[in-house]
């Protein structure tokens, strides 16, 4: 073999290398399926979380329409939401235990997005009677709700607890919204833009809150 040749190709072999190294690179790459979340039909989900009358549908849920009232006294339906991915849980503002923690990870959430108009936030009281305008104001002003982009609502108790129980699904409990009927949940639901459920997220974990802001940048992808 000749000596010199070789020490002339060695250049050239070194380049040939790296743009395989480049190429195989970028196939498998490219051969990578793009992370998708899922979409949640009744059937989905934990039967015991799925109002009996629902365990049948397998496609096209959608959440229900809407009329809330916010912590601004405004009325809030599901127009506020068309064309935005939010985050929706259920809440009250005298909650010692498993509230608090929900509403400061909500905050950090609003926080992640506080720029981006594609993501809203939408918290329901399941004490609406004792959650009125004036109460849900001043736990906004605590808790660093921005006007606009996270509504916190009251409004009808049975209209409340049926969202959470047949849209939702984001309760156990049954009930029908009387009187007597109470729920708590941690439960955070992240709805696309279609009004459909796209994953679940324990509002009480701060490692299910980051996997909440992942999955939000990947749920934003589908519309790009």
């Amino acid at each position: 073999m000749d000596l010199k040749f070789f020490k002339k190709s060695i250049p050239t072999l070194i380049v040939m290398g790296i743009f395989s190294v480049i190429a195989i690179s970028l196939i498998f790459w490219m051969m990578i399926p793009e992370k998708k979340l899922p979409v949640y039909n009744p059937v989905d989900v934990n039967p015991t979380l799925v109002d009996e009358s629902l365990h049948h549908v397998r496609r096209n849920h959608k959440i229900s329409d809407f009329q809330l009232i916010n912590q601004n006294g405004e009325t809030i339906t599901q127009k506020d939401y068309d064309g935005k991915i939010y985050v929706a849980d259920f809440f009250f503002t005298r909650c010692q235990t498993i509230c608090p923690i929900m509403t400061t990870h909500m905050a950090e959430v609003q926080e992640a997005f506080k720029n981006d108009n594609d993501i809203m936030f939408l918290s329901h009281s399941v004490t609406p009677i004792m959650d009125s305008v004036p109460v849900l104001k001043e736990y906004a002003k605590k808790k660093g709700v921005i006007d606009g982009k996270w509504n916190i609502t009251t409004g009808d108790k049975k209209h409340i607890y049926e969202l959470a129980r047949k849209s939702y699904f984001a309760v156990l409990e049954e009930g029908d919204g009387g009187e007597q009927d109470f729920i708590h949940t941690e439960n955070f639901v992240l709805v696309d833009k279609k009004k459909q459920i796209r994953n679940y997220y324990d509002g009480t974990n701060a490692e299910d809150i980051q996997r909440l802001i992942e999955d939000i940048k990947i749920l934003k992808k589908e519309y790009e």
